[in-house]
């Protein structure tokens, strides 16, 4: 058999072994066997100098391709045999439709949005409406439509966040609201009476931080203002959302108390949900912790609005949203509602 014969006999043995390959663990010991030092291939490529010269480069030239052949042909049965090797770990891999998904959680309302939906739905029931305003607000409409003089301290830059803008044509200063009433003065330009309204939203004060203090927290203000309007129904109003809130054994106190837009002013405290009255640290020993401020709307505050106050009487009232959850829930401290920490919100 001459040398050209046996090539062709070993390029056919050779290409059927590869294909015969169904793993690329396989094809190491291929290659070792027909490409490597001692395989078939190099021992005819050696026994090629006893040849003729004529016919050594014949077979030289033809033992050469077949050894190009041999090592394209082994790149691509790898290529082959790694795609279908992905190809079969991915369907092992793949989703079993017929298994239940992977549970994937839930998101909800932060604790404080949910008290503010709730307390604003209890007005709302009580027929008042739910109203929104700007968070950055003139002076004109936080402090002087609201009878607070320019001396009053909580104009003062140690209690408010003054924005560094220039004043309007008529003189107004930029700042974050301190509480959401601008709001209420805003309505009652607007609207004549009766008006029944609240306003929830973010407000700033510059104060400092402790367990039922903070420096940006949530208000919701409140409205009446129609004829015959007395401290009773003032009254009545925030006991029927105490109880309705914070369920009818929990008990609420009245306390007279200033506030330069209304008179006379009062307060309303909820009994501690620590200490049920006993005192502890969260309401400073006195058991009673301070919800919101009240009372009836100042008469030049209305006369500022263009309502008459000889006809129409009013009250209102302003909360911290943040310390309705903690009362109601018993939590004692209220930076907790912004330490981001999901053991904290998702008992909530």
């Amino acid at each position: 058999m001459d040398i050209k014969q046996r090539i062709s006999e070993l390029r056919v043995q050779a290409l059927d072994e590869l294909t015969a390959a169904d793993e690329t663990s396989g094809l190491e010991p291929w290659r070792v066997r027909w490409l490597g030092k001692k395989s078939r291939l190099t021992e005819i490529l050696r026994g090629l100098a006893s040849l003729p010269i004529e016919e050594r480069k014949e077979a030289g030239a033809v033992s050469n391709e077949l050894k190009l052949e041999l090592e394209a042909a082994l790149k691509a049965r790898e290529d082959i045999l790694r795609d279908c090797e992905i190809a079969s770990s991915a369907v092992r891999d793949a989703i079993d439709i017929s298994m239940p998904g992977r549970p994937f959680p839930r998101g909800r309302l932060h604790p404080v949005s949910q008290a503010m939906n709730e307390i604003a739905a209890i007005f709302s029931g009580m027929g008042f409406q739910v109203l929104e305003g700007p968070a950055v607000e003139w002076d004109y409409y936080n402090f002087d439509m609201l009878n607070m003089p320019k001396e009053h301290p909580a104009r003062a830059a140690t209690d408010t966040f003054w924005l560094d803008a220039p004043p309007n044509e008529k003189g107004w200063q930029m700042l974050l609201r301190t509480h959401t009433s601008p709001m209420q003065i805003r309505a009652m330009e607007k609207t004549q009476p009766p008006i029944r309204l609240v306003v929830p939203g973010i407000v700033h004060r510059y104060e400092a931080t402790d367990a039922t203090h903070l420096s940006m927290f949530h208000q919701l203000e409140g409205l009446a203002v129609d004829e015959g309007i007395g401290l009773a129904d003032l009254k009545g109003t925030l006991t029927e959302f105490a109880r309705r809130f914070f369920g009818p054994d929990r008990r609420v106190r009245f306390r007279c108390d200033f506030f330069p837009y209304v008179e006379p002013g009062a307060e309303m405290a909820v009994e501690c949900a620590v200490c049920r009255g006993e005192g502890c640290r969260l309401c400073g020993g006195s058991g009673w912790i301070e919800v919101l401020g009240s009372g009836m709307v100042h008469p030049s505050v209305l006369e500022g609005v263009g309502i008459d106050p000889k006809k129409y009487s009013g009250f209102a009232f302003g909360m911290g949203i943040e310390r309705i959850p903690l009362l109601k829930y018993g939590v004692e401290d209220i930076r907790l509602f912004y330490s981001s920490d999901l053991r904290f919100l998702r008992q909530f």
